[in-house]
């Protein structure tokens, strides 16, 4: 009775489930200025803030059926579409108001919003008067951002069925919430890769630009690069960097029968060739996690570690594609943590256009050990 029990449940989550969305990013140089000052940055960020805030407006107006119809679902959370809606416009708020502080320097869309009911009345009508400046910016940025809010809305709409980074499972978890404005982290999932590939690359990028990043590990691909060489080849991988878990191998551990196994020898796998680089974070894949697993994380000293902007650069997008969605989403959001993955080709030349791109844009990136080891909130 239980197996058939659970394969009419994964049958109804195939039901409710269509393909998934195509991957979108934006093109800057759509956008008319260079993001070389902290003002220019803010710029950006209002614009970009008003331009997604726009496109949350519009999908308030969509009543339950034709919401499902778009996110391609045959049935929605409509609770949890709502608190996730409600979220997003707290952080649009917050944003927008860090974004005005440099109004007295440049006051491109600097508009007076002084609470978020005046945010949703200025967003209801952006789009009309941005002038002729920004006018090859404006309709590739709202189709950007019907396509990110519709990527962000579907996970909410398949709550609390399937989890994902959307939302946050217990206080314990961080998400980047708790980082400063215009700060941001650097995560990279799915590693290592083969020895002398695109782990050991990156790692030695960040290394010359003086960056340490979270690497969260796969416990079996750690296990090959320790079986094809010393722990000291290890320690030299990952020099100057952090360290998480990803589970013993990349699926959703929400199903898992097996996935405190997966959390224990993964964890003691870094712990015993890595210790220096140890943090005491689990990522997990695809953000599948189970709501009843809180006890044994903090069992295990251990926190989920969630991310908020996400490269997408392990599908079509090109590199520089994949860094321009991260760019468009840090203005978006002012703070947060960023998605890569180390095991593939595009993360290194899309870190490298991106600090390249920010370089003097007043944004700064969060120590790796300091959050590693933050209480969530502080």
């Amino acid at each position: 009775m239980r197996i058939a029990s659970a394969l009419l449940a994964g049958l109804l989550s195939l039901a409710v489930q269509a393909a998934p969305l195509p991957q979108v990013s934006l093109d800057r140089s759509l956008w008319p200025e260079q993001l070389d000052s902290p003002a220019l940055f803010d710029v950006a960020s209002r614009a970009e803030i008003l331009s997604f805030a726009q496109v949350l407006h519009e999908s308030e107006l969509l009543d339950e059926a034709a919401l499902a119809t778009r996110l391609g679902l045959r049935q929605i959370n409509l609770q949890k579409v709502r608190l996730v809606r409600a979220r997003m416009w707290q952080r649009l708020w917050q944003g927008y108001q860090q974004a005005q502080r440099s109004c007295e320097q440049d006051a491109s869309f600097c508009y007076p919003v002084t609470s978020m009911a005046e945010l949703r009345t200025q967003a209801a009508t952006f789009a009309a008067d941005v002038g002729t400046f920004y006018t090859g910016w404006i309709e590739p940025s709202h189709q950007f951002h019907v396509q990110y809010l519709d990527e962000q809305l579907r996970k909410a709409a398949l709550l609390p069925q399937t989890s994902s980074e959307v939302e946050r499972l217990s206080a314990r978890e961080r998400n980047g919430d708790e980082l400063n404005d215009r700060m941001f982290l650097l995560t990279f999932v799915g590693g290592p890769g083969p020895e002398g590939g695109t782990t050991d690359q990156l790692t030695d990028y960040l290394r010359r630009q003086k960056l340490a990043g979270t690497f969260f590990v796969l416990g079996n691909r750690l296990q090959q690069r320790r079986d094809a060489g010393a722990a000291t080849a290890l320690r030299q991988l990952y020099g100057g960097q952090c360290v998480g878990i990803q589970g013993w191998e990349y699926r959703s551990h929400a199903q898992w029968t097996g996935w405190q196994d997966s959390l224990r020898r993964s964890q003691a796998g870094v712990q015993a060739d890595l210790p220096q680089q140890y943090v005491p974070l689990f990522r997990p894949p695809y953000g599948q996690r189970r709501a009843d697993g809180e006890t044994f994380m903090a069992s295990q000293q251990l926190r989920v570690s969630l991310w908020d902007i996400d490269a997408q650069d392990d599908g079509a997008l090109t590199a520089q594609a994949s860094a321009q969605r991260v760019l468009t989403l840090m203005l978006l959001w002012r703070k947060g943590v960023i998605q890569f993955h180390d095991g593939l080709p595009k993360a290194q030349p899309a870190l490298d256009w991106l600090l390249r791109n920010t370089a003097q844009s007043g944004i700064g990136w969060e120590g790796c050990r300091e959050y590693g080891y933050r209480e969530p909130g502080v």
